[in-house]
């Protein structure tokens, strides 16, 4: 991937950085394997008539990168949705660093510093990518109270944020939306990012854009849930990894462990490799 910036021209809608484009500073103290930031235990949600989750239990260990994989239908957008609290769950609990998030509204779970970003990305398509950016930094009033460092290590991750700074959100090709709703995720530290399907659709050259902009995220320490589907972008890179069947979670161990298993890929994901 290419991080070097160019600054477009004026009628480009650059935007006007000038930090040092090095990654935030986190310095995280060591963790074992058993220190869980975020965990489901037997949980069950109901959407409508419909028995969605039967009793998923599910560990995201802090400062890594979980896979959640699973066929479609499955219920992987659904546990993301329930750990969100967009759907309720009707049994079991979800805890985030320490506290029950179970019965919490979304706007709680939010502001407990977590960043969701959804299937359908979540962007404010009449907005700039500017506007966009701003609406999702919560403390700060103007574009000029984000953390400019911060902005300009999210323009080395994905240059199209810089390049189409004051251009509506909704002219941006799906990749780039994709890379926006990223953005927004990351404005500010979260401690959490939940990411569904961030290579659903993408060019191999995008994929590979966002599994080096992930590598980063992964070495700044925040700890990253994501849903996937591309089985080669989960082996890149995942630390840990769930996979869900028929609304459960059916397997969990090591990501290295899976993808060195193609029988278990098979068994598991009816995967034809």
């Amino acid at each position: 991937m290419n991080t070097d910036v160019h600054t477009p021209p004026a009628s480009a809608g650059a935007a006007p950085f000038h930090a040092q484009a090095n990654a935030p500073a986190q310095v995280a103290p060591f963790r074992t394997k058993a220190d869980a930031l975020l965990t489901l235990k037997g949980v069950h949600t109901h959407i409508g008539a419909y028995h969605i989750l039967h009793g998923v239990d599910l560990t995201v260990p802090r400062g890594q990168l979980t896979m959640l994989l699973g066929r479609n239908g499955a219920g992987k957008t659904t546990t993301l949705r329930t750990i969100m609290g967009l759907w309720q769950a009707s049994q079991g609990s979800v805890v985030f660093n320490g506290q029950d998030i179970t019965r919490l509204h979304t706007p709680h779970i939010a502001h407990l510093n977590i960043a969701y970003v959804p299937e359908n990305m979540g962007i404010f398509s009449d907005l700039t990518v500017k506007e966009n950016m701003l609406l999702a930094a919560r403390s700060a009033r103007n574009i000029n109270q984000i953390d400019q460092a911060r902005l300009q290590w999210i323009v080395k991750l994905f240059p199209a944020v810089e390049k189409f700074w004051n251009h509506p959100a909704g002219k941006l090709s799906g990749g780039q939306k994709q890379m926006l709703a990223v953005s927004r995720a990351i404005v500010e530290p979260r401690d959490l990012l939940i990411i569904d399907e961030p290579s659903k659709g993408l060019a191999p050259v995008m994929i590979n854009n966002m599994i080096d902009a992930f590598q980063q995220l992964k070495a700044s320490g925040v700890t990253i849930l994501l849903v996937e589907q591309n089985i080669h972008f989960a082996k890149r890179l995942g630390d840990t990894v769930a996979v869900m069947d028929d609304g459960r979670v059916v397997h969990a161990g090591d990501m290295a462990e899976l993808a060195q298993d193609e029988a278990l890929q098979r068994s598991l994901l009816g995967l034809a490799l």
